[in-house]
């Protein structure tokens, strides 16, 4: 079994340490807003796969296992192109989201 190759997280937003947007914060839910991925490379193709469901910021980091900056820019990004889009959240997020967004950046 082979390790992942590491890419430095500079490679990955192109030098970019902010994200175009601003309101990104952890517990951010971003969902697809078009099944296509076509045109999008590694990372960002990724995330718009994983978003296919409902996905909070923290989670994404976990799963592309990047910074949690990293990626805030990328999803700014696939913000502004339309590839995502951010879920409306009304109200108060459940406790047991909150404790798992907790749990998924601690283990960043």
């Amino acid at each position: 079994m082979t390790a992942d190759p590491f890419v430095r997280p500079f490679m990955v937003t192109g030098g970019r340490t902010h994200p175009g947007y601003d309101g990104l914060r952890v517990e951010t839910l971003l969902h697809a807003a078009t099944p296509s991925t076509a045109g999008l490379r590694f990372e960002a193709r990724r995330m718009v796969e994983l978003c296919r469901t409902p996905q909070a910021l923290a989670d994404l980091a976990v799963a592309l296992r990047q910074p949690l900056g990293v990626v805030r820019v990328l999803a700014a990004d696939l913000l502004a192109a339309g590839h995502l889009q951010i879920e409306d959240q009304l109200g108060e997020l459940p406790l047991a989201v909150i404790e798992r967004i907790r749990d998924r950046v601690s283990a960043l």
